[in-house]
């Protein structure tokens, strides 16, 4: 099948999503979605590992277009989430949009026709005028490749992939990670184990979890008065948004949330050896920021050990640590969260002069304009991309200013009869190097530690540097002079 569509987006989660609402809401009918599983939700379908919750507050994880007055926990399960957007989906009549089992193979820019061809796994082919990628960071699972794990004769996956039809009951689980996934399932999955091995390359720091039910009341206020839901979401946000200072503005700030937390380690962690274990030695914030009230009592249980020492070995039926202690293992789960930076060497994005963008960025560093548009490829457009991804509030929030801004380079392609819109290269590069200024003095760089929000080459191609209501502010409308506009060569009509 082949179709021509003014834009296409790819992707069903929050961004993909939200963009397709933004494009009916302006009056936009002529997109398709492309989804590449077989239903919508993103992370919040691949996602089903037991006790998958989010670690931002329910009521700041939404749309503030589509508030939710029944979300039933302050911090929302995976199953909840996923039914939410389902509702949205629904409610905007996307599925009539959305082409499931479509996986995006590859995308073309044509430089004469200026349009992109794309095409997808199953065959089908498209033209577009603009590309939307919603794919976000965190949909490629980062699965270690272990030495020897082809000799073992367990059962091995990834949170992500979890597998609900292996009975856990009786196992002797080896857990590989202790990151935001596996201080959730781990607890989950801890009584029901023979026997759990924990290991932990990093310890994180732990914050409490300030996790309750919503009552009843409560969900009936926030429906009767809307207002009141707002009130309490904007409440929310300017608390999360404070915590921004002690990643971006000053490091030290974090000493007193350091302190938190290892009262809380000290309160729920009795051995002192285990407690040793479990003690950051880098500044908070510099890895991922995580909740939870029942990580640490979990390894207390007789039948947890948590191993320090690092993985030398597999073997058929057990796991050799870096100390030489063998232990017996059946199942193998990694909690190793998922490519980030590099999981943009997995798009097959072809631009102006036959450029590839994986490869371009990969030689010459990860640089877009405020996460959204890349120069050289021309209609195309990120949502969460580089440099957009947050350690203090809600994604979602950032995800709005940009199918905001998206919506307005459409419309100014729309007002100007232009079929190209890129940004300047030198507005792109100035961007950056004011954007890397920034990140060099956050806790990112200076925190003392080596995390995923860094390049190969220790460059922080993740995280935005500060308070979100500025990313909000410097998006809110774009700047023509930011980018050309041109027509495509056209044949001339015979007389």
């Amino acid at each position: 099948m082949h179709r021509e569509v003014k834009v296409l987006v790819i992707g069903t989660g929050f961004s993909g999503l939200g963009m397709a609402i933004e494009l009916k809401r302006s009056g936009e009918r002529d997109f398709v979605v492309l989804e590449k599983a077989a239903d919508l939700g993103g992370t919040w379908r691949d996602n089903s590992y037991p006790g998958c919750a989010c670690d931002v507050p329910s009521h700041m994880y939404s749309f503030s277009f589509e508030l939710n007055p029944r979300w039933s926990r302050m911090f929302a399960k995976q199953p909840e989430i996923r039914d939410y957007l389902h509702r949205v989906a629904e409610k905007y009549r996307l599925r009539e949009h959305i082409r499931f089992d479509s996986e995006v193979a590859g995308a073309r820019w044509d430089e004469d026709a200026k349009v992109w061809h794309v095409s997808t796994g199953n065959g089908d082919t498209y033209t577009a005028k603009a590309v939307v990628a919603g794919v976000g960071a965190l949909h490629i699972p980062n699965v270690p490749v272990l030495p020897g794990i082809e000799k073992f004769k367990g059962r091995a996956f990834h949170s992500a992939r979890w597998d609900h039809e292996h009975d856990l009951a009786g196992r002797k689980v080896a857990v590989v990670g202790t990151g935001a996934s596996a201080i959730q399932f781990v607890p989950r999955i801890a009584d029901q184990v023979g026997r759990m091995t924990i290991f932990q390359r990093t310890p994180p720091w732990i914050m409490p979890k300030m996790d309750r039910s919503i009552s009843g009341w409560e969900q009936k206020l926030f429906g009767a008065l809307p207002f009141t839901q707002r009130l309490y979401r904007d409440y929310v946000y300017w608390v999360r948004e404070s915590s921004a200072l002690g990643f971006a503005v000053n490091p030290k700030i974090m000493e007193f949330a350091q302190g938190i937390a290892r009262r809380h380690l000290r309160g729920q962690v009795e051995d002192p050896v285990l407690r040793e274990k479990l003690t950051p030695d880098y500044t908070m914030g510099c890895k991922r920021v995580l909740i939870s009230n029942d990580f640490y009592p979990a390894l207390d249980k007789p039948t947890v050990d948590l191993v320090t020492d690092g993985i030398a070995e597999v073997r058929e039926h057990s796991i050799v640590d870096n100390a030489g202690v063998e232990h017996e293992v059946d199942t193998i789960i990694y909690g190793t969260g998922f490519h980030v930076v590099d999981s943009y060497d997995y798009l097959d994005i072809t631009g102006k002069g036959g450029v590839d963008l994986s490869t371009k960025w990969r030689e010459e560093g990860i640089e877009t304009y405020y996460g959204i548009t890349v120069s050289g490829f021309p209609n195309f457009f990120f949502l969460l991309g580089p440099n957009t991804g947050l350690g203090h509030n809600s994604v979602v929030f950032m995800i709005e200013s940009q199918i905001r801004y998206v919506r307005q380079c459409l419309d100014l392609l729309d007002r100007h009869r232009a079929d190209e819109l890129d940004v300047r290269p030198d507005v792109q590069a100035r961007f950056n190097r004011q954007l890397q200024r920034k990140l060099t003095k956050g806790v990112w760089t200076e925190g003392g530690c080596k995390s995923w929000y860094l390049d190969a080459q220790g460059v922080n191609r993740t995280v935005w540097p500060g308070f979100t209501w500025r990313y909000w502010m410097r998006t809110r409308t774009v700047n023509p002079a930011d980018y050309t506009l041109t027509r495509a060569r056209r044949a001339k009509v015979p007389a």
